[in-house]
């Protein structure tokens, strides 16, 4: 828990380009013009987003919840004026550690992962610890050493800090799958695929396996986790994060923080905040209301923090008419204050816009150097220069080297930490790349993930298969790519063979890649299956013709998306449509027509309009494979021959059509258009949508299938009491429908997260397989609360023997329970009952009982 205090001097500027919150009183007028356009959602020069006009601390935002179809731009950004700030530190966390809900905690030493956590790691003494030693090597620094920590060079690496005094510098480097631009390294699955899996311990495992591989490389920082949310199914970079749900994107990101930061690298938390769509990323203003952002953006940040992450780097667009690493309210307000962040935030590459985006909160600008331009030149010489003549204070200053130093002494890394062996400048150049091989055994755990994040979506019976007597393979994306796997830069073209990752610096290289025809062909010899391949997807005379007589057709198709520096196919980042690629439904079609044992194998970056050939009476079985990493092939095969019983749920939605989501991407615009961006679909994101619009999907969120059946029985649940004497006034106020205090770590709170209900109920494996299910917790607020009809707060898994009952567990904190009061900045639990339903995926309830009162 955080010590309360009042914000720092710095606070009582004006929530320059975020919420200016009821009881802000302070202006300073803005540089910029006032917008204009009648669709943004700011009203002044304070760039207010919160433009509720009822006083009740429940309502919702005032946006119309329905889906823009119409192009609004910005007519300007806005910007801190040229002035003298002062600034007051934010303290470390004071509270102490309250074993066994709240031990102290080092970042190599996390709690064990459970299935259904309950414990609240407090890394304040190892933050405290990090902050003092920090504050002591920099002591002699001068001006000069302190502005030197926080502005990039060049270097070997991505981002590189140049060695100070005592400290040696940092590598940081992409990305959140691997060490990019390296050898010897493993390509994990996606971050939609380990969503997929709503397993917490392969979270974990993949997260420490990947920090294992950064430090052995020599990175310091690794440019990941991604958590933006899957606003816009078209999305690019959904493929990166965690899905469409706060809830689950916020539990992926804790434990993938977790685990890399015990392989001993830093984590960083991307990109900080509203950067859903890649058109238009350096000149788009997501226009978001104050109640959403804390529901609904910001939660994976806020669980990145409570998991100890040690960066933050903030993102190309605007938030509110103000870019998001100069934003007042999301850096200093949102995630220093309110989430008590002790680490330091950097800038996305060249995000950085003014020098003042340090009193803004920004601590490090990146990538720095002379080939990046004027965005280089914003710190570095100019910083040195506005610290010097006191527009920026020197207490500041000093913060921010703090902040960066702290973190490295927060991992250990002044403990022996190898040097950088890689050159991702030129990767093959003997001299600096020493080849060292860091891959170890985490080949199992990509192929765990690549099977448990396959969501099973449809079976007539036709899987596992058994020895059939012959199988053929149809589409190029069973087959290897044609030039090898990293036939593009970043994965940057149209992909020739199976698709196991999307595009752009979210990539790294693959070392090898197990393809399904390579993996069914092994497993074929084993069963003696005659096999047959057809991977030409244009020619679908050719595909029906191939598939007739066979006993199994496996149909695979893809579609794929990234970062918008690459246009592949007319996308520039963002699908241009949710249509498979290679006339995939053609060819689902065309083998549909000829087989009455058709299986079709998706990898996919995220949804797509399965409509055409869903209802094929010969289309038997589907598996969702999302992007599987090295071992994609060897996953898509276990499941296929009930190696592993497919246990993965839906991250996102599945549509019926594309207008049926509630958030298009926006295009269009002239070079110089800031686009307008606002979010009025507000808490209702994917699911959510569908449900308080009674929208059929094809496929819900949370949905999938497995080869056995369970059953779920006996709810109870539970009061916890707390062992938190010391903020028993606070519960109390709580209870009572109180608003969390406007205070330092306010948000991250040990009061609000800890224990407060625990749901436990039976849960039977009525099959004739080993297998696990996935038992999800849904809140039902009362109407006054306004929130949607049903939203995730609860998952667990439990793997049981055919006949075998076991026991789950699913444990709510005060915050899972509390909606943000616009009114009364704070958390608070709505007046009136809460019901909850446990299910097997948003619309599949199987229980249902009321939060005790």
């Amino acid at each position: 828990m955080r010590s309360y205090r009042l914000p720092s001097l710095l606070l009582l500027l004006p929530y320059v380009a975020g919420w200016q919150s009821s009881n802000s009183t302070s202006s300073i007028p803005s540089t910029s013009s006032v917008p204009t356009s009648s669709t943004s959602s700011t009203a002044s020069s304070t760039s207010s987003a919160v433009t509720t006009t009822s006083a009740s601390a429940s309502s919702a935002s005032t946006t119309s919840y329905s889906a823009t179809s119409y192009l609004a731009t910005e007519t300007g950004q806005l910007t801190l004026p040229i002035s003298e700030y002062s600034f007051s530190p934010f303290p470390t966390p004071s509270l102490a550690p309250d074993p066994p809900v709240y031990p102290a905690t080092d970042p190599w030493y996390p709690p064990p992962v459970s299935p259904d956590p309950t414990i609240v790691p407090d890394f304040g003494p190892s933050w405290a610890a990090a902050h003092a030693k920090a504050q002591a090597l920099i002591a002699n620094f001068t001006i000069w050493d302190k502005v030197n920590l926080t502005t990039g060079i060049n270097g070997n690496c991505v981002g590189n800090i140049g060695a100070v005094g005592g400290f040696p510098g940092l590598c940081l480097e992409d990305s959140p799958l691997g060490v990019r631009y390296a050898d010897l390294v493993t390509a994990f699955p996606a971050g939609i695929t380990t969503a997929s899996t709503w397993n917490r311990a392969l979270m974990r495992t993949r997260g420490l396996y990947m920090g294992q591989e950064f430090k052995g490389k020599g990175a310091h920082v690794a440019l990941g986790p991604m958590m933006n949310m899957g606003r816009i199914a078209q999305g690019g970079r959904n493929w990166e994060g965690f899905g469409a749900d706060p809830f689950l994107s916020g539990e992926a990101a804790h434990e993938t923080v977790l685990g890399m930061q015990a392989g001993g690298v830093q984590a960083t938390a991307k990109h900080y905040i509203n950067n859903e769509q890649e058109w238009k990323r350096t000149q788009e203003s997501s226009n978001v209301d104050d109640r959403t952002e804390h529901e609904i953006y910001a939660q994976p940040f806020m669980r990145a923090v409570m998991g100890g992450v040690s960066s933050v780097m903030c993102s190309y667009n605007l938030i509110n008419d103000t870019y998001a690493c100069n934003n007042n309210k999301t850096l200093n307000d949102l995630m220093k204050r309110e989430f008590g962040f002790q680490g330091y935030i950097m800038s996305d590459w060249t995000a950085t816009m003014e020098t003042l985006n340090a009193v803004a909160g920004l601590d490090m600008t990146m990538p720095g150097g002379i080939n990046f331009g004027e965005n280089a030149s914003y710190f570095g010489g100019n910083l040195t220069a506005f610290v010097m003549n006191d527009t920026i204070s020197m207490a500041r200053l000093d913060d921010m080297a703090t902040r960066i130093v702290a973190a490295w002494y927060f991992m250990h890394q002044d403990e022996d930490y190898p040097p950088v062996s890689f050159n991702m400048n030129d990767p093959y150049d003997p001299a600096t790349n020493f080849h060292i091989n860091v891959q170890a055994d985490h080949s199992t755990v990509v192929r765990q993930i690549a099977a448990g994040g396959i969501v099973m979506l449809k079976n007539e019976g036709v899987l596992p298969l058994d020895k059939p007597r012959n199988i053929v393979l149809v589409g190029s994306d069973a087959a290897p790519p044609v030039s090898g796997p990293n036939e593009y830069t970043d994965q940057g073209g149209d992909p020739s063979g199976i698709l196991a990752m999307g595009w752009g610096s979210g990539t790294d290289n693959f070392t090898y890649l197990v393809s399904p025809y390579e993996a069914i062909q092994a497993r074929a010899r084993e069963d003696q299956t005659s096999v047959f391949w057809d991977f030409d997807d244009w020619d679908l005379d050719k595909a029906g013709n191939s598939v007739v007589d066979m006993e199994v057709a496996i149909v695979f198709v893809n579609s794929d998306s990234g970062e918008g520096y690459i246009t592949v196919d007319g996308n520039a980042g963002d699908r241009q449509n949710l249509t498979a690629w290679h006339q995939g439904d053609e060819l689902i079609l065309a083998v549909a027509a000829q087989n009455n044992n058709t299986i079709v194998v998706t990898n996919s970056v995220g949804p797509l309009i399965i409509e055409p050939w869903v209802e094929h009476p010969n289309v038997t079985a589907i598996l969702w494979a999302s992007l599987g990493g090295n071992e994609a092939g060897n996953g898509i095969m276990d499941v296929l021959y009930g190696n592993w019983n497919p246990s993965g749920k839906l991250p996102y939605t599945l549509a019926k059509t594309p207008e049926d989501y509630p958030a298009q991407l926006v295009t269009g615009g002239t070079a110089d258009d800031i686009l307008s961006i606002t979010y009025t679909e507000g808490l209702y994101i994917d699911y959510r949508w569908f449900d308080y619009k009674n929208i059929t999907p094809r496929y819900e969120f949370g949905f999938g299938m497995s080869y056995s059946t369970f059953e779920f029985s006996d709810l109870q649940i539970q009061k916890v009491e707390p062992l938190d004497y010391a903020e028993t006034s606070l519960i109390e106020n709580w209870e009572n429908c109180g608003a969390s205090p406007i205070a330092e770590g306010s948000t991250t709170a040990l009061w609000l997260h800890m224990p407060a209900y625990q749901v436990t109920f039976n849960v039977q494996n009525t099959g004739s397989r080993y297998g696990g299910e996935i038992p999800q917790l849904y809140l039902h607020h009362p109407a006054s609360a306004n929130e949607p009809p049903s939203i995730l707060k609860g998952f667990t898994n439990i793997e049981l023997e055919p006949g075998q009952t076991g026991r789950a567990s699913i444990t709510l904190s005060r915050y899972d329970l509390s909606i943000w009061d616009v009114v009364r900045q704070g958390w608070a639990r709505p007046n009136g009952t809460i019901n909850f339903s446990v299910g097997a995926s948003s619309r599949d309830f199987r229980l249902s009982g009321s939060i005790p009162e």
